[in-house]
């Protein structure tokens, strides 16, 4: 088991990820750096393999394929995650290590947001993008996680095998997030200088399509980890609607014994009935969350003694 391993998701990085390997080795020179290449054109295999790094494939594409590649095959005491774009810096990698190992923190965030990357960054929209998305997150799930869509993270053993990796693309970043919310993990934030990507390196980031898988996937686990929430919120708004319109009819009735919207009437009874649906549904699944938590907490125990068995 390696003590640090240094893990780059690259696609199309020729331009930057000789620089990028070569920073992490000096910054974390007991580190092994692994290259994960996702069917790049441009040689950056070759490019990461001539500056020292451990070069694996992963051919699904998408970052969150590459991922779950990464940390079913890397056991490491502490893991570091950047990209290969060069606009994360190596010198913060040891602060964030020794959060994992002298902290114990399961999740250290590169925050890049509580510094340059607004003044960086030259694309309004994936800054407005970032704003919603931390104060979604930090308000639904009440944590407080400066950065949510930062790639520059550090992890630990327990983090990363128990992590259950469901996204494929570039929304794996705010699962991360949710994930150590939901389930108790310590998280420390450790403010970083982000750079922009220098001349001739292109994102692969797409400001439209990918923000809208993002916030699908707020939606989504928001739903999964907070169901009494997600569906108590529907309930009302049905109970809210069901009710008001039922009100007139109800009051026509008193005043004259006669019903002469049934349609209405009938209408309103069903919307009721699936507001009480909707929260009984939400109720249950609440309890089956709560027991996948003790389950959960039980699997840390098993992931534990596994640590303990490698590093021996």
């Amino acid at each position: 088991m390696d003590k640090i391993a240094v893990l780059i998701p690259c696609y199309n990085e020729s331009k930057t990820i000789e620089k990028v390997v070569t920073d992490f080795k000096k910054a974390l020179p007991e580190a092994t750096i692994y290259v994960f290449d996702n069917n790049s054109s441009d040689g950056t295999d070759e490019i990461a393999r001539k500056a020292g790094a451990v070069v694996k494939y992963e051919y699904q594409q998408g970052k969150g394929n590459v991922i779950r590649r990464m940390f079913r095959e890397i056991d490491a005491e502490c893991y570091v995650m950047t990209d290969g774009d060069d606009t994360y810096p190596a010198e913060s990698a040891r602060e964030m290590v020794d959060c994992v190992l002298n902290h114990h923190a399961d999740m250290v965030v590169g925050d890049r947001l509580s510094s340059t990357y607004f003044e960086e960054n030259k694309r309004p929209f994936h800054n407005f993008g970032n704003s919603i998305v931390r104060s979604s997150i930090n308000s639904l799930f009440h944590t407080n996680i400066k950065d949510i869509m930062t790639g520059y993270r550090a992890f630990s053993y327990q983090f990363v095998k128990t992590f259950p990796v469901l996204s494929q693309g570039f929304e794996i970043e705010t699962e991360m997030s949710i994930h150590a919310a939901d389930k108790n993990m310590f998280v420390e934030n450790v403010i970083i200088e982000y750079r922009d990507r220098p001349e001739g390196s292109e994102s692969k980031l797409n400001t439209y399509s990918d923000g809208f898988k993002v916030l699908r996937t707020i939606a989504s686990l928001f739903r999964t980890y907070k169901p009494m929430a997600f569906f108590g919120v529907i309930a009302l708004i049905l109970a809210v609607l069901g009710v008001g319109f039922m009100i007139p009819v109800l009051v026509e009735f008193n005043h004259t014994g006669l019903v002469e919207r049934f349609p209405t009437l009938i209408v309103c009874c069903f919307v009721i009935l699936a507001a009480m649906v909707s929260f009984f549904a939400g109720l249950q699944l609440q309890t089956i969350t709560r027991k996948n938590r003790q389950d959960f907490e039980m699997e840390l125990q098993h992931v534990h003694y596994e640590y303990e068995h490698l590093e021996k």
